[in-house]
This record gives structure tokens, sequence and C-alpha cells, in this order.
């Protein structure tokens, strides 16, 4: 469109000026001419108008020619070179430049000498980096063999819940679609958990604490019990200096790793194996005291006659052997041994269930501090903490014991009309501590205190699995309610269990073995974004993450019943293509696939024939998807596809999209194509696969990021930028 206007306006320009020319030259002849003598100039001009409009013709087709001939072309020439050069600029390893036309040969000559000494530069660089870092390649495999033998999932994750590193066990244990460089972790576990923990870690960081990492149990989505242990991810001292701050006293927290261990069967196994001991120790607790009660009864030393009526004379006693007696003695005996063993057997049970959920040593004041933050957040009333001793440590689960102290304020506040509420934490004895939830109110009746111990705790909208009870008992303590009729107050009391202090000093601390993972799918350039709380529009591109896409399909119109065939996807992030987190899936289109199309795409019936329909394969491909900018080339036709599926699956893909096809137009607006094929070319990219919706997909996503350099050289910098010039081209009027 821009050529053609071009030279519709060169044209006119030109033969305009002509005949502009001509008509000055005829006016001027007729003024310097007497009235006598125009009669007969007309009379000659008649005579020669068709010489003149001859010579008008071929002197502005003359002109026109050497216009394109001088100016046209070498400038089309220069913009061409020009696009080209700045290719050339983010590619390495460049390809040749094509041949150019006249006197712009030697500048591309030029270019293309000093493009290759570039190249060059560039190779033996990257020599010297290769030797560099040789030595530390080698301790990094040896670090990544140490995490391919652990029996545990491995994520790595950024501030904002983004993950960074995942081993196979991770990948295994919830699948490619739901553990990926880039996606949020708070997907898979409670983000409230997480969120505890990370405050919680981030305080004993701030205290010097020499084991800052926290462990827990919690839930997965579909219902599996794991184990998690959290670590910090701390900065170094060279990212320090590299960002120009000075080395702080405390290191700087960038992220988190979990340790995670899936313990849902052998939690269940242990369960049945306490219920079948718990009846068997319950059981014989009930028979052993009716066994010791009739065994009483048979006492030896008790035995006499029955007693007989009144004025009836009294039997003499009925004699006992020292055989029966000695009996008697060993059955005794035996039955208080097995009463004991029995007994020290449940205790032990129980012992075990309690030690079995994870408690951490925690300081008093740590966790008085967490617990009047959380619960001034969400309730309506203010909350206050007295003073704890410095050195009062407690073993406990934080996450449910705040649980249980939020609920029982929030009924306080909405059954009582409690205006404020007060934290106390206090030694005990030897073994425990009693932390107090105190406020001043109305008198509560027990039935009250344990129906509100007993339900399941209820936060809000949240409803926990977890009683007050449960909490109680998972600390091996108890709980009680208490009045204290002189100051009108009233308090529930955990007792909670001591812990051992922990020193602030390393040096007194034995060092631990650190044992990193395998960085089979990794980018911890991600540690430097944060999320936003602007929109996707006013992002940079760079920063967003990316599902690259293309599908093959039965024909060329959408709207006239043709349907997807397959369908293939790759994720970039962070800047980065991970070809290891791809999608592809053969459709059964319902039917029949063309026999024209099958030599391009390479799809035959018999290949779909067993493949599920896309009411299936679309979900799971919006799961890939999610929380990611789609691209495709020429992506008006996919689009087209999924949008007329949405009645038909219920799946929307609402989120942004942009397409190369338009960007090619927008980055090099003098190319005569911008077919993928050509883009390819251009950027020297090998295609494999091609018309396959995985090979499509992979190409799109490299010719994208070579694209993505461009725009910013142009300054179009964000997604909204990007969308804006692409809505401006010729090629974004085509409709589908």
């Amino acid at each position: 469109m821009q050529k053609k206007s071009g030279w519709m306006l060169a044209v006119a320009v030109l033969f305009g000026g002509t005949g502009v020319a001509l008509a000055l030259l005829w006016g001027l002849s007729w003024l310097v001419l007497a009235a006598e003598q125009r009669a007969q100039w007309a009379q000659a001009w008649a005579q020669v108008a068709p010489l003149w409009w001859l010579v008008w013709a071929v002197g502005g087709g003359a002109l026109l020619w050497c216009w394109r001939r001088w100016v046209w072309q070498p400038r089309q020439a220069l913009a061409r070179l020009a696009e080209q050069g700045r290719v050339l600029l983010t590619l390495h390893d460049a390809p040749p430049l094509a041949p150019q036309p006249g006197q712009i040969q030697p500048l591309a000559e030029v270019l293309q000498t000093l493009v290759e000494q570039r190249d060059g530069l560039r190779r033996d660089m990257k020599e010297e980096v290769r030797r560099a870092s040789g030595r530390m390649q080698q301790e990094k495999d040896h670090l990544a063999a140490l995490l391919a033998e652990l029996q545990q999932a491995v994520l790595v994750c950024n501030l904002e819940g983004r993950i960074l590193l995942c081993n196979h066990l991770a990948r295994q244990q919830w699948g490619a679609g739901a553990v990926g460089i880039g996606r949020s972790v708070y997907g898979l576990l409670d983000r409230a958990v997480l969120l505890h923990a990370l405050q919680g870690m981030q305080q004993r960081l701030e205290r010097a604490a020499v084991y800052p990492g926290r462990q827990f149990v919690t839930h997965t989505q579909d219902g599996h019990l794991l184990r998690v242990q959290m670590t910090p991810v701390l900065a170094g001292e060279a990212r320090q200096a590299a960002a120009g701050a000075q080395p702080a006293a405390m290191p700087e927290l960038t992220g988190f790793m979990l340790l995670l261990e899936d313990v849902t069967h052998s939690f269940a196994e242990e369960q049945a194996r306490d219920n079948m001991l718990h009846s068997m120790t319950e059981g014989n607790r009930a028979s052993l005291g009716a066994l010791r009660a009739a065994l009483a009864a048979l006492d030896p030393r008790k035995a006499r006659q029955p007693d007989v009526a009144d004025g009836q004379e009294q039997l003499p006693a009925t004699p006992i052997s020292a055989v029966q007696e000695r009996l008697w003695q060993v059955v005794h005996t035996e039955l208080e041994r097995v009463s004991g063993r029995i007994e020290a057997l449940a205790q032990r049970i129980a012992a075990d269930v309690r030690t079995r959920w994870p408690l951490e040593s925690m300081l008093g004041q740590e966790l008085l501090a967490a617990v009047q933050q959380h619960m001034q957040e969400q309730l309506t009333r203010p909350v206050t903490a007295d003073e704890a001793e410095d050195d009062l440590w407690l073993r406990v689960d934080s996450y449910s014991l705040l649980q249980a102290l939020t609920y029982l304020g929030e009924r306080l506040i909405s059954e009582f009309a409690v205006r404020s509420l007060r934290l106390r934490l206090q030694r005990g004895d030897e073994r425990y501590a009693y932390l107090d939830l105190v406020w001043v109110g109305h008198a509560m009746s027990t039935e009250t205190v344990m129906s509100w111990e007993m339900d399941p705790m209820q936060l809000g909208a949240e409803r926990s699995t977890l009683s007050v009870r449960d909490v109680v008992q998972r600390h091996g303590g108890s709980m009680g309610f208490e009045r204290e009729r002189a100051s009108h107050q009233a308090y529930f009391r955990f007792q909670l269990p001591l812990g051992a202090g922990q020193s602030t000093t390393a040096a007194q601390a034995p060092a631990l073995p650190h044992v990193s993972s395998r960085p089979e799918f990794y980018d911890f350039d991600l540690f430097q974004y944060r999320e936003s709380d602007s929109d996707w529009d006013d992002r940079p591109l760079r920063s967003l993450r990316f599902t690259v896409f293309d599908t093959e399909t039965t024909g060329l119109d959408p709207s006239g019943g043709d349907q997807i065939i397959q369908i293939g996807a790759v994720r970039i992030v962070n800047g980065r293509l991970l070809a290891h987190e791809c999608y592809e899936q053969l459709v059964h289109p319902g039917r029949d696939i063309p026999e024209a199309g099958i030599p391009i795409h390479g799809i035959t019936p018999e290949m779909v024939a067993d493949q599920p329909r896309i009411e299936k394969v679309l979900p799971v491909f919006h799961r890939f998807a999610a929380d990611s900018v789609l691209v495709a080339h020429n992506a008006a036709f996919d689009m087209k596809f999924l949008q007329l599926l949405e009645q038909r699956t219920g799946v929307v893909f609402a989120q942004p999209v942009l397409d190369t096809l338009l960007l090619s137009a927008v980055a090099h607006p003098n190319q005569e194509s911008h077919r993928l094929e050509a883009l390819a070319e251009r950027f020297g990219l090998t295609i494999f696969g091609r018309h396959t919706a995985l090979g499509d997909a992979m190409v799109t996503a490299e010719v994208w990021l070579h694209l993505m350099g461009q725009l910013e050289k142009m300054g179009i910098l964000t997604l909204r930028q990007a969308r804006e010039a692409a809505q401006k081209t010729y090629y974004a009027r085509l409709k589908y």
C-alpha cells in the first residue's frame, strides 16, 4: 500500500510539473505577442499541439524514469540495506548480505566486512569465556549430579512465587503443564501457608539465626499430603557488587527453595496402623480391667464362706493351698506386666502421632509478633501483645496455631461483640509455656467453649479441615478457658511445648551440607524481576511470559466448517525459548481431512482416528498457555478458530495476542515479504518440521525473539506499544 501510494504521488508530481511548465510557456508566449499576431499564433499552435502533447508525455516519462532510476531505487535499496544491517546487529554468525544494485554494492561490502570482523571478535571472546568458565561448569555439573540423586521434588522460586528451577521429580509429580519455568508455585501449594513460612524465614534472617529455614506439612489441591522444607536463597556478594550496592550486614533474600516429599501413602499407612494399635490398646484396656476385677475377687487372702442369714451359724473359711496362692500370684503379676506394656504402647503411639507433624523451634517474641500482625490484618478490632521473655523458645506449628487463635478471635468479635484482644505468653513449668488470648466481656458457658473447640475452623470464606482441638493435639498440649473475676477478664489458654534455643552466630553451629539441584530447567535471571501491579500493557516485553503456538487445520475457512487437527506450542520466559516446555497434540476433527491438504501438513485420517476431540484438547492447551501472552504468525487465522470454539468448549483465551506477521511489517516496512519462511531466512534460522504445528511454533518463537530486539531499538518497549504499532500496519486489515 505504501509503495503504490509513493508511485502514484511520483507520477502525479512529475507529469503535473511538466504540464504546468508547458502551460506557463504557452501563457508567456501569448502575452509577449501583439494583438494582430495572436490569431496567427493560435492557429499555428493548434497545428503543433499534438507534437507538444507528445513532448509533454515523453518528457514526463523520461523524468519519471530518471527519478525512479537515480532516486527511488537507490533510496529503497538503502532502506533495505539499513533494515538488513539492523538485523545483522542482533545476529551471531550473521549470513552474508544479498547482492545490492549499482553503487550500493560497495557500501554493502563494507558493511559485510564490519559484520564479519565483529563476528570474529565475538567468537574470540566466546572462546575466552568458555575457557574461563570451564571449571565453573564442572562444579555446576557436580552439583547437578547431586540433585539427580535426591528422592525429593525440588522447586526454586523468586519472591513472587515464580518457579526458576525444578527437577524431574517435581515435573513428574505435578506434570509439565503445571510445573515450569515462570509458572506460579501458588497454583500448586497453599499460598497462605507459603507466605506465612516466607515471612517467618525473613524474620529469622533479620535476627541472624543460624537455621533460618522452615518446615511444615501441607495439602495440595488434589489432596496429596506434602512435607515441605523451605530454605532461603540469598543474594551473593558478587551480585550486590554488580548492582552497585555495598555489602549489607544481613544478606538480601531473593527467593526460596522448597524440598517436597509426598507423604500421602506413608501417612495413610501410619494412620491405618495407628487406628489398629489404638483399637488394640483401648480394647485390651477394657478387657484387662475386667480381668483385674475378676482376679481381685478371687484373691485367696480374702477367701471365705459366703455370709449366712442372721441366726445361723458361721461356717469356717475354706482352706487354700499354697499352690493355689502361688498360681494366683503368678496370674496377678503377669496381668500387671501386660497392663504396663499396653499403657506404654498407648503413650508411645500418642507421642508418635504428635511428632509426625513437624514442630519447629520458634522464639516466643517472634510467634507473638506474627500472631499479632496476622490477627490485626484479619480482624476489625485492635490486638495487642504483652512482652515475652527474651529467651523463651517454643516448639510449634506456627501456621495452624495462628489459624486457631484468629478463628477464636473472630468468633469472640462476631458472637460476643468483644472490643479488643490481648496476647500473653509466659513460661509454665519445665516442659510447657502458656499462650493466652485475653479479652474483657461476658461470661461463656462450657458448652460454648467445647463447641468452638470441636467445630472445623472457618476464617472468612475459607473453611479448614482442622479444629482447634486438632491443633492442640498436634502440639501435645491442651486448651482451657479461665475467668479473672476481679478484672472482669477471660482468656483461652494454650499449653505449648518448650523448645531449644538457637544460637545467633554461625560459629556456634555445625556446618550444614549444602546440596543444590540439577538445573534441568532453570532461569535464575528471573530473580531480578518483580510482578507489577500495572496491567500487562504497561509492562516491558522482556518481562512477560509468552506462549507461541500454531495450528494445523483441515482447510483455510474457519467459518465454513474447517477444524483444527493439530496444536503445537512452546513457551518463552524472561527472553529465553524453553524448548523442553512444549505442547503438541493431534486432534480428531470430527470430519474428513481433504486430500489436497495432506501433502502440506502430512496428517492423515489414520493418524487422528484415535486422537481426542477438541473439547478435551482445548482445556489442556488453555492451562498450558495460562498467565502468558499468546504469539502466532498470522494470528488472526489461528485465533478465529479458537473464538469459534468458545461456545462449544467453554474455553476462552482472554489474554493479549501478538502477531509476528504484523510486527515484522512494523520492524521492516520496506521488505517485500513477511512470510514465515522469509523471516526465517532474514534472521538466518533453520526451519525444521515446516507445516507441523510444533515446528512452526518453534520457528515463530525464534523469529519473535529477534523481532523483540528490533522493536526495542525502535523504542517499542511495552506490550501496549507493540499492539498499537501492529494495528497501524496494512496487514492488520486481514480478516477471517
